[in-house]
């Protein structure tokens, strides 16, 4: 095996192709090797007819010799091709921005009516509701017409969704797995990951749950959002990353799993994004070290986050970024469904303030959007810039460097903007009272103190 294992990994950056048919992948060979291509399914090795995925290396998910044949296929579908050739490092990207529910549930629902091959789905909150069966049934209808649908559902998130509401899709063969099944010594490490990809060839990713308080418009009625359909290698990359934690659902980890990096906390790099994903444990956060190393230049920070308790670190890079001339805008919730996470985002609004940070507040629904453009990065996904995001939950993020979609992403900031009320040092120190102080310096305490604390605490008490 050791052997083997100093043989992974032919590197991307040589440019060699690989000549591998598909024969190969049948054959009863010792060892073969593939590319990490940004595909995110590299064939790491074959020994004895077991083979592993790049994956498979930190999640133990084993293919035997009688899955050959069916991963010889996939390979076939995907590339469409006997051999193996390096591939282009960059390609024409396309995508499309969503701000409201009624947009992004229809554009879902298509894309799973879709999809031929694969489904996967992946939320932190799934709700029982009109909205909720709709999905249900169309993901039921993929499965019935022959794709290996697959969900992922975090067990908190999603709480009030009994297990019967999934009876119709397990039996048309559809997959369902509860992320870190509910367990007083392991409750606060969450999957806070929203995905959606579907045939590795369209992905969706943002902030939107399947719950009803979703659906509408963002002014008028429903929670305000943002989402972004993607095409292409980041598709593959996302399917790749949910195969993992689909395959750790249950969360139970050996000891020596939490003495390494775990997969879900990596960076995977592209010509024109970078997708980050984050997660508990060892291992530095590579969300954080990409906003640290963007914000440290940026002349231009625009950020939309519903909740708002960055680093001591992040709030010294926002107020020299304001003081050095650059302009801050931050549009954070005037409205919220966790009082205690509005309470400790205001006990820093004086000193982002005096600093010459501008501070909205998003006036018309509840905002949940996640947004941050600083310079000429964009970042979408599913955190937020709070220690639960940062620290603590998995978390899904796509850095980009886009002019175009750069451009389009300060039209989405701009909107927002235009509904949002500026808060005035002035009036906020003038309106604040001694038990307005008090209550946000406790949710402080407690969200940046107290919750960290106890999640450290249950990962590395975690037993198998």
């Amino acid at each position: 095996m050791r052997a083997i294992f100093q043989s992974l990994w032919v590197r991307k950056l040589t440019g060699k192709p690989v000549a591998l048919t598909i024969a190969d992948c049948e054959s009863d060979a010792r060892r073969i090797q593939l590319p990490n291509y940004a595909t995110g399914l590299s064939l790491c090795a074959v020994e004895s007819k077991v083979f592993r995925t790049r994956s498979d290396v930190d999640a133990p998910e084993r293919f035997t010799a009688a899955a050959m044949p069916a991963f010889s296929s996939l390979l076939k579908r995907r590339f469409a091709a006997r051999t193996f050739e390096a591939m282009p490092e960059s390609e024409a990207m396309a995508f499309k921005w969503f701000t409201t529910g009624d947009e992004a549930f229809p554009a879902a629902g298509e894309a799973i009516r879709a999809a031929r091959q694969t489904v996967r789905l992946e939320v932190y909150t799934y709700a029982d509701s009109a909205l909720g069966q709709r999905v249900r049934d169309e993901l039921v209808a993929a499965a019935t017409r022959g794709a290996q649908v697959r969900v992922l559902i975090d067990s908190v998130g999603s709480f009030n969704l009994p297990h019967s509401f999934w009876a119709p899709l397990t039996a048309a063969g559809g997959q369902v797995r509860w992320f870190n099944p509910l367990s007083l010594e392991r409750f606060a490490v969450r999957d806070h990951r929203k995905v959606l990809v579907c045939d590795e060839q369209v992905a969706f990713i943002g902030g939107f749950n399947i719950a009803p308080e979703y659906e509408g418009d963002g002014v008028t009625r429903g929670w305000r959002d943002v989402a972004l359909r993607v095409e292409g290698t980041l598709a593959v990359e996302l399917a790749s990353s949910f195969d993992t934690i689909f395959a750790r659902a249950d969360f139970r980890h050996k000891r020596i799993f939490r003495l390494r990096k775990f997969a879900a906390k990596r960076l995977v790099p592209a010509h024109d994004w970078q997708l980050l994903l984050s997660g508990p444990g060892r291992g530095r956060n590579p969300l954080l070290r990409a906003l640290h190393r963007d914000l440290a230049e940026a002349r231009s920070v625009q950020i939309i986050t519903p909740y708002f308790l960055p680093t001591q670190r992040l709030r010294r890079k926002l107020a020299r970024a304001a003081r050095r001339g650059g302009r801050v805008q931050l549009i954070l919730p005037a409205k919220t469904d966790i009082q205690l996470s509005l309470l400790a985002g205001q006990s820093l609004y004086r000193r982002l303030l005096k600093s010459g940070v501008e501070i909205y507040e998003y006036q018309p629904q509840i905002l949940h959007a996640k947004l941050f453009i600083i310079g000429g990065a964009v970042y979408v996904g599913s955190a937020n810039l709070d220690p639960r995001s940062l620290r603590i939950n998995y978390e899904l993020m796509v850095r980009f460097e886009n002019a175009e979609l750069a451009s389009q992403a300060r039209e989405v900031f701009t909107k927002m903007l235009a509904l949002s009320r500026r808060v005035d040092l002035d009036e906020w120190r003038a309106s604040r009272t001694w038990w307005e102080k008090l209550k946000q310096r406790w949710a402080y305490f407690v969200l940046a103190r107290v919750d960290p604390y106890v999640a450290s605490w249950q990962y590395r008490k975690l037993r198998n």
